[in-house]
């Protein structure tokens, strides 16, 4: 077919191959080179350069100095999201609420796929500098919010993760083995609920529970997240009933 052909007469291949240089941006990669993404997808420079063209055009990557980075397009994409984003609309001011009463900030976050993203924010008193934000990536096996999300998670999904970052889930204190590991989600998901003591940065501590699961919506944990000396002021037992019962407000607000 003509590579001049409107995109909705196009492969549909074709289009995904486009698509998929997106993916090659990320924290550590945030401009390519166009020599970069053809040899990273493996195709033809002449192809490379066709994509990159459509992809500008289209205001999903911009020319920037070093070679292309991505467009205004995802900012303006990344806000209609977040408007017809159930999940966040939710919980937002339910985490206000919280944020107010406690004064630590409050973090939601949701499994995509398999990766683990802070989804929305609410400040605090204090706001905190925290290393994640929105959009990147969370590991899987550090902090409240991701463990018990993966507690909450269907074990034959569990069991494939694992098989492949086995060694990342026994150096962040996990389980030697699939047992091991297992039996600490087991324990995670009974309880409720996880603090976290210094695990994703040293002085950050973190209280998450699970919003329970609803259709077309992914799976997700609100935490509140404090300095461990705010943390160590705090009444523990009170801090972690007033996250467990936002959790629940979220999930019995969400629309069936």
């Amino acid at each position: 077919m003509n590579d001049l052909a409107p995109p909705e007469t196009r492969p549909a291949h074709t289009v995904s191959r486009a698509l998929s240089v997106l993916d090659l941006f990320d924290a550590e990669h945030p401009v390519w080179s166009a020599e970069g993404i053809c040899a990273a997808l493996g195709c033809p420079v002449p192809t490379g350069y066709r994509y990159i063209r459509e992809l500008v055009a289209a205001g999903l990557l911009r020319r920037v100095s070093g070679g292309y980075a991505l467009g205004a397009r995802i900012i303006l994409l990344d806000y209609v999201m977040r408007q017809a984003d159930q999940l966040v609309q939710t919980a937002a001011p339910v985490m206000r609420a919280l944020a107010a009463r406690t004064g630590c900030d409050c973090v939601l976050t949701a499994v995509y796929g398999e990766q683990i993203l802070d989804v929305h924010r609410e400040a605090g008193e204090a706001p905190l500098a925290l290393a994640y934000g929105r959009g990147r990536p969370r590991p899987p096996f550090q902090g409240a919010a991701p463990k018990v999300i993966l507690a909450a998670q269907p074990t034959a999904w569990v069991r494939q993760l694992y098989d492949r970052t086995a060694a990342a889930a026994a150096a962040a204190g996990m389980g030697r083995d699939w047992k091991e590991f297992r039996s600490g989600l087991a324990a995670i998901r009974k309880r409720g609920f996880y603090v976290s003591i210094g695990e994703l940065e040293p002085a950050i501590n973190a209280i998450a529970a699970p919003i329970a699961p609803h259709a077309h919506e992914p799976a997700s944990a609100l935490a509140a997240v404090m300095t461990r000396e705010r943390f160590a002021l705090l009444n523990q037992a009170v801090l972690i009933a007033l996250v467990r019962e936002a959790a629940e407000e979220i999930s019995a607000k969400l629309p069936a």
